[in-house]
């Protein structure tokens, strides 16, 4: 009997343990996904808005390239490129010494035509009186009357040539016509330069201009924003403060080389410094007759089609639907068939949605700005939300 409690004994021992152990076999609650955020575009009878984001120079309305009027030697160079000048404020100088030898010579000049000018006048005033007298015939005094004319005229164009050959001596002086800053600095002392050769260009003070390249495809887009206020947005690279700047020039032809058009905007003088870089926004429709144009990132592959993913607003789920593409242009694709207008589409972060997948709308952060990213030009479109 001792023999037989001592043989059972070890197998209640070993129940805790194997109850243990079936216990630790039962499955493990799955983990359920995480709630992803994503961008997303409302279609619109107009298909929404896209987006669209370019690096933009910061330029000067009226900008002005310099050059002598007169040809010589550069003898001084009085500015700096980036410096600040005034109205009439002296930029360089040339050698002026054979300038004034020519203005020297056009007052001899003149001297000479008025000695001369006033000698036929007094003979001319001398043989009236003779001619009253009877002593000359009418021939002789008509020829002394063409002899005072000429001299008279001799005298103007004296006068004339002096008065070019002054301006001249002082074109050596090259003077700013305006106020503002010099951007760019082509001549040193020592150089000989042509007359009109540009050698300093000067940024007038005043209204300034963010100037940037549109693909060829939206240039119709823009051209009708010109003149209405607010139609894009602006912000200096390194700030997050956006201000509204209104469309002034489209270029009318597209660039042979880039195929963009260059376009100027009004930023007025909201503290944008020549020649920072600014980043412009400009929100582009995107559904033409014949189709909904979407974002080219907002596309996905799945199961071998083509597909969208739309979002469910009240359950705040997506699901793919299989659509029919049609032309690309840029960055851009036009779906012929299976989206429709008032859907809202996933158009950044559709490589890790699954269907039935919970979502949530990408907001910026408190600030109201988006993340910081380089300023270079937007080929990849990015989607908000449309009003």
């Amino acid at each position: 009997m001792n023999n037989l409690r001592w043989s059972k004994a070890p197998y209640y021992l070993l129940l805790p343990v194997m109850a243990a152990l079936l216990a630790g076999c039962g499955k493990k609650p799955v983990a359920e996904p995480p709630v992803r955020a994503v961008r997303t575009l409302v279609l619109a009878e107009t298909g929404g808005v896209l987006e669209r984001e370019f690096a933009a120079e910061i330029r000067a309305r009226t900008e002005s390239r310099l050059g002598f009027r007169v040809g010589g030697k550069v003898n001084r160079r009085l500015v700096e490129l980036g410096q600040s000048v005034t109205r009439g404020q002296v930029l360089a100088q040339l050698d002026p010494q054979d300038l004034q030898l020519g203005q020297e010579a056009a007052r001899a000049g003149l001297a000479a035509a008025e000695a001369q000018a006033a000698q036929a006048a007094a003979n001319f005033k001398r043989f009236v009186e003779l001619k009253a007298q009877g002593f000359i015939s009418a021939a002789e005094l008509e020829r002394h009357d063409t002899m005072n004319k000429a001299a008279q005229a001799s005298l103007r164009q004296a006068r004339a040539q002096a008065g070019v050959q002054g301006n001249q001596a002082s074109y050596a002086a090259l003077t700013a016509d305006a106020p503002g800053v010099i951007t760019g600095v082509d001549l040193e002392p020592g150089m000989v330069v042509g007359a009109g050769m540009p050698v300093l260009t000067l940024a007038h003070d005043g209204p300034r201009d963010a100037v940037f390249s549109v693909p060829e495809d939206m240039g119709a887009t823009v051209r009708g924003l010109i003149g209405k206020p607010g139609a894009l947005k602006a912000r200096r690279w390194g700030s997050q403060d956006w201000l509204p700047v209104t469309v002034r020039e489209v270029a009318a032809a597209a660039d042979p080389l880039t195929r963009t058009y260059l376009v100027k905007a009004d930023v007025g003088r909201a503290g944008f410094e020549l020649g920072q870089t600014a980043t412009v926004v400009l929100n582009a429709p995107v559904r033409v007759a014949g189709g909904v144009r979407v974002p080219l990132n907002a596309l996905a592959e799945r199961e071998g089609k083509s597909v969208l993913w739309v979002l469910d607003g009240k359950a705040m789920t997506v699901t793919p639907v299989p659509v029919t593409t049609s032309d690309i242009t840029g960055n851009v694709i036009l779906i012929s068939k299976g989206i429709q207008p008032g859907q809202e589409i996933v158009t950044a972060g559709v490589h890790v949605l699954t269907p039935g997948q919970k979502v949530r709308r990408y907001q910026a952060s408190s600030a109201g700005a988006r993340p910081a990213s380089s300023p270079a030009s937007a080929s990849t479109p990015t989607s908000g939300v449309a009003s």
